[in-house]
């Protein structure tokens, strides 16, 4: 693991909500059992453990589900969740959230982004760059929004951070339509794209196919969970619409992955999650494999790092020892993620720059 650490990493499969510290989950259940919404007994245990069944997995889900109805617990998280990721030397983050509604305490989908957004502000172990460079935010951010780079004369750590907002499989083509529309208002602040996500077995495609063509009309990046169960006409349907990458891709026949790789979409790969899931029944039989030996376009993510109880090193660790890969090859992996971020040219311009200039202090490569 802490070989993992010097390489400069790029996030771009992390659900928000997933990714919460175990201990602000226990912290935060502790609360809400104490105010009688819980019973923290139940859920202490799942907490606690590293190895959860997905039975276990699916619980903690439902407890994430509760939290992350409060504003302040929204803020805290992705404070929290951006400088984890930050201490393992991610250099870029793509988050994705589904922006949620609860009436009943008056949250809206653009209050909690808002809430995010204050997070993000929050963010003080590195310094953050979460707006484009030319964005125009009006009333939304302060002078403050991007940090410099040096503090006290000293260079510190930086992380780009973009957001993604997700559209739930359980959505309404109406849902669906307000969040694009949400995404819009909020490019200024570093919404760059779309995902969409949610229980595989839920909705159709031709329910989201609308809000997702007019996202790409508006110049929005697409990224699609495709694949998690064996659905060929939607894969096929998926892929035909052309997404700029796609996540998990496990459930893929013989035709799917021609298909695939003939249109070099990007996949955000996710071993641990595709394991914890049952959804790849071993690292044997990963397709992790097979699309790297073909030189096809992936891209090593975590997708719920807190409820998987995983981390960006680990996930490169893992594939180092299953795969056979070694240092040079896992740096070029980390490096090649760079082309497939939803940035602009300035930012992949820097992030080349500083997977360069750490090549040359990691004796490993030559």
């Amino acid at each position: 693991m802490e070989q993992w650490l010097s390489v400069p990493k790029v996030e771009l499969h992390a659900h928000l909500n997933g990714s919460v510290r175990d201990s602000t989950l226990l912290e935060l259940a502790r609360v809400l059992g104490e105010k009688g919404v819980i019973d923290f007994s139940d859920v202490e245990h799942v907490i606690m453990k590293d190895d959860r069944s997905l039975h276990e997995v699916f619980k903690l889900f439902d407890l994430i589900h509760i939290l992350t109805t409060d504003h302040k617990i929204i803020t805290r998280i992705t404070k929290e969740v951006v400088e984890d990721f930050a201490s393992e030397n991610v250099v870029y983050l793509e988050l994705r959230t589904t922006p949620k509604k609860n009436d009943s305490i008056g949250m809206t989908k653009r209050s909690y982004m808002e809430a995010v957004v204050e997070g993000l502000k929050a963010v003080n172990a590195v310094d953050i760059n979460f707006m484009p460079h030319d964005a125009d935010a009006g009333d939304f951010m302060d002078s403050q929004h991007i940090k410099s780079g040096t503090c006290n004369g000293a260079t510190r750590k930086k992380i780009y951070v973009r957001l993604l907002l997700s559209i739930d499989r359980r959505e309404t083509t109406e849902a669906a339509m307000e969040t694009v529309k949400l995404a819009l208002e909020l490019r200024p602040i570093g919404v760059v794209g779309i995902d969409l996500s949610g229980n595989p077995i839920v909705g159709e495609w031709s329910t989201f196919f609308p809000a997702l063509k007019f996202a790409r009309e508006q110049g929005l990046y697409i990224t699609l969970h495709c694949g998690e169960i064996p659905n060929p006409k939607e894969i096929q349907a998926m892929l035909d619409f052309l997404p700029q990458r796609i996540g998990h891709a496990c459930c893929f026949e013989e035709e799917e992955w021609k298909k695939l790789k003939s249109l070099k979409i990007p996949v955000e790969i996710c071993l641990t999650s595709n394991i914890r899931t049952d959804t790849i029944s071993s690292l044997d039989v990963h397709h992790f494999a097979n699309l790297y030996n073909v030189k096809h376009p992936l891209i090593l993510c975590t997708d719920d790092a807190g409820v998987f109880s995983t981390s960006l090193c680990g996930e490169y660790s893992i594939a180092a020892s299953a795969y056979g890969l070694g240092r040079r090859e896992i740096y070029q992996l980390a490096k090649d993620a760079v082309e497939f971020v939803f940035a602009d040219d300035e930012v992949k311009k820097d992030l080349r720059e500083i997977f360069n200039s750490a090549a040359k202090m990691l004796d490993f490569l030559f």
